[in-house]
């Protein structure tokens, strides 16, 4: 087919199906599905039927916007590609409720004098840690980038080889050292540190010990680092301040999530802050179930450098994340943690979720339910899996079938394993259970 029996974008524009779309997208979509059928000619191929139909489907998507709620039935709980934790409804509302007009984000309402930001935030982090000091910044990785910045610029900083970690694309440790201003320094081997090693390596122009989670691996067999108490007796020792990047921190009890395992030992902040560390830093976004955030806490005077140095206020917290945080806070402090999302996730049995799988199973042809297992995500509990039960559905195209089902309305995002399209209850929030029976429903059922 030639080039010139293209529709024009005017003949298109006046078809009745694009009346009701402004005029710049009716123009923008229409643009496109004739550039997309200009391609196709060029390559051989019929040109698409139906432009103007196609036009007016772009259209719906492109307003529904590039970012839309979702449904996780991965049984993944911090799924990082899909937002990390969602937040408790009234970490939500409180968001809205300052985001929909003014809030006395730097001003105390008492006396009219200007206040601080991070009041709220900090009053609760100091009393369910037992820290000194507190601060909060926009995500994790900032935090670990300003404690570097404010405390280490120009000087050493000692990190275990068996603590070298790349988390995600771009955080590495080496590069997030190196970007702070400061000189890495590798302490041990890979399997196998000792707090003599730290020792040895400690000069005059040691800033700081590193100590840093291992999120996303773990190590076995013949291997060994020194725990937070030797590293404390250490720094105290020589006078070099002890920083603890926790990646996944969770605050209050720890007995309340993950039903059958009874873990996250490693990510107790308070245990961390028990021990003497000088400074802890965890994301708001993880285990502790609030908005994208970082918090570090401590003692006084590191906390006190990171609040005086310019980069904080690059780095600072928006009123709605400092509000959502707030409230996230507030909830952990009066034992409320079975109202945010991913606490209640993570303390589901197999058995709960075997409830939900039934009553989907019974409702779509050839569905099973099934013994598997999940995972926390997020970088928390790295190998470790969590006992669950799911709904698994044979297909001749699993991977076509979980395309429609994340292409509908709602998306719905779900596994594939074993020929099957895998449904997993442990993530599925209030309310989603109905319309995930509905979109297998049309989609297995035909209606």
């Amino acid at each position: 087919m030639p080039l010139r029996d293209l529709p024009s974008i005017s003949s298109l524009l006046v078809d009745e199906r694009l009346a009701g779309l402004p005029h710049a997208l009716a123009v923008r979509v229409v643009r496109l599905v004739v550039g997309e059928a200009r391609a196709s000619v060029l390559a051989g191929k019929a040109m698409p039927s139906d432009l103007v139909a196609q036009a007016v489907l772009r259209a719906a998507q492109l307003r529904c916007g590039h970012l839309r709620p979702v449904i996780n039935a991965t049984g993944i709980v911090i799924h990082t590609n899909l937002g990390r934790s969602p937040m408790a409804a009234e970490a939500v509302k409180a968001a809205a409720d300052v985001a929909r007009g003014y809030a006395n984000l730097e001003m105390v309402l008492a006396d009219g004098k200007r206040g601080g930001r991070l009041s709220g935030v900090i009053e609760h982090a100091i009393a369910l840690t037992g820290a000194e000091a507190a601060v909060a910044v926009n995500n994790n990785a900032a935090a670990v980038m300003l404690a570097l910045t404010a405390l280490a610029n120009g000087r050493e900083v000692l990190v275990s080889r068996g603590e070298l970690v790349e988390i995600g694309g771009s955080f590495r440790v080496p590069d997030i050292v190196s970007a702070g201003g400061a000189k890495l320094v590798e302490v041990g081997t890979t399997n196998r540190t000792h707090i003599a090693d730290y020792a040895a390596a400690i000069t005059e122009n040691t800033a700081l010990i590193l100590r840093v989670h291992q999120s996303n691996f773990k190590q076995i067999g013949f291997c060994t680092r020194p725990n937070r108490e030797e590293l404390v007796a250490l720094g105290r020792e020589r006078g070099v301040v002890v920083v603890e990047d926790l990646g996944s921190g969770l605050l209050g009890p720890r007995m309340d999530i993950v039903a059958d395992k009874r873990l996250f030992v490693d990510d107790d902040v308070s245990a961390a802050i028990a021990a003497g560390v000088d400074l802890v830093c965890f994301s708001g976004d993880k285990l502790l179930g609030g908005p994208q955030a970082g918090l570090a806490l401590g003692k006084t005077g590191p906390v006190q450098a990171l609040r005086d140095h310019p980069v904080y206020r690059a780095v600072r917290l928006d009123k709605m994340s400092l509000a959502a945080l707030e409230a996230t806070l507030r909830l952990i402090r009066e034992g409320r943690t079975a109202e945010i999302p991913v606490r209640m996730m993570l303390g589901r049995s197999a058995e709960d979720c075997r409830e939900v799988a039934e009553r989907i199973a019974g409702e779509v042809s050839g569905a099973r339910v099934e013994a598997d297992v999940g995972y926390s995500g997020g970088g928390a509990l790295p190998g470790e899996a969590l006992d669950t039960t799911v709904v698994a559905i044979p297909s001749a195209d699993p991977q076509a079938f979980s395309a429609r089902l994340r292409n509908g309305d709602p998306p719905i995002v779900v596994r594939v394993a074993r020929g099957c399209v895998i449904v997993d209850p442990r993530t599925l929030l209030p309310g989603d259970e109905k319309r995930v029976m509905e979109a297998l429903k049309r989609t297995v059922n035909g209606h």
